[in-house]
């Protein structure tokens, strides 16, 4: 498969009414590989009444599954989890997938769920920087000693390396001017995020490319993704009914989903992602919600050519 714009998929993570499908996951992982997509990504909702895996352990699952595929996380909640854990957990999932990770991190939309986690979310964005840091030394260094905010470390050595030297690409996702700023400033790519509408990323990637300009960083070493969610169907009444049922369940918010999705015809659909590739989009991340090994014969067959 072949197309100007580069093309990902996210994984079927969520399970609505039904068990968890381990045999469909791997078909959908084997099947992408085979079809040539570049990547494939999932996403971190730990507490919600959706059926939803988590993203790392899913991630090794989909490692041993594939050889070639690309693994991204859009993205891992870093400021709700240990550095420590989660630099030792990424490291381990480069090696087991031969160097094919790809690490997507930000602060999530929903500050309501920090305490859940043990702290408030005041100062989220101060424990995200540190864990970041605390991260890319244990990463990069022999011994860390590394005394912040929120963490402290004392000669600490971590073992192995990732094997990505020095580390796997981090990719940022966020919706705020600070958070493009730190993404210019800090990462390998940006992902637009799902719950964005087309022309919401549209301006995030010109504020990009300004912020670019401004930190004197060549806006082509930025890589820039859009997660977008998808049905392709000839009834697209039926399709936008399916995709606002998903949405509510995994969003709380149906109406959600006539705001951000591409849906309808291939025809349709094809139109809608060429707009959010002239958005600024150099990959996109094709998300469906439903008939997931369906779409995916789809996305190659009706909509790879026309990209």
């Amino acid at each position: 498969m072949t197309s100007r714009v580069r093309l990902a998929v996210g994984l079927p993570q969520t399970f609505a009414g039904g068990p968890v499908e381990v045999a469909k996951l791997r078909a959908f992982l084997q099947r992408a590989e085979a079809l040539g997509f570049e990547s494939a990504w999932v996403v971190e909702q730990v507490l919600g009444s959706l059926a939803s895996l988590e993203p790392v352990e899913l991630l090794a699952y989909a490692s041993a599954c594939t050889s070639r595929l690309r693994l991204g996380t859009a993205v891992l909640l870093t400021a709700l989890r240990s550095p420590v854990h989660l630099a030792k957990s990424l490291a381990t999932l480069d090696h087991l997938s031969s160097g094919r990770l790809i690490v997507g991190v930000g602060l999530g939309g929903n500050p309501r769920i920090y305490p859940a986690f043990g702290f408030g979310p005041e100062r989220r964005v101060a424990r995200f920087v540190e864990g970041l840091e605390v991260m890319r030394r244990l990463w990069t260094e022999p011994g860390v000693t590394f005394a912040g905010q929120f963490f402290r470390l004392d000669g600490a050595t971590m073992m192995p390396k990732p094997l990505q030297q020095p580390h796997p690409p981090l990719w940022f996702g966020g919706h705020h001017p600070d958070a493009l700023r730190r993404a210019v400033v800090l990462a390998a790519g940006f992902m637009g995020a799902g719950s964005a509408s087309t022309a919401t990323f549209a301006e995030e990637a010109v504020l990009l490319r300004r912020l670019c300009g401004e930190s004197s960083r060549d806006p082509a070493t930025l890589d820039v993704g859009k997660r977008v969610y998808v049905a392709i169907d000839r009834d697209r009444d039926r399709a936008g009914r399916r995709l606002a049922q998903w949405f509510g369940a995994f969003y709380g918010r149906p109406a959600l989903a006539a705001e951000v999705s591409v849906w309808g015809s291939s025809d349709e659909v094809a139109e809608g992602l060429r707009a959010v590739v002239a958005a600024g989009a150099r990959l996109l991340m094709l998300n469906p919600v439903f008939d997931e090994l369906e779409h995916l014969e789809a996305f190659a067959a009706e909509i790879a050519t026309r990209l």
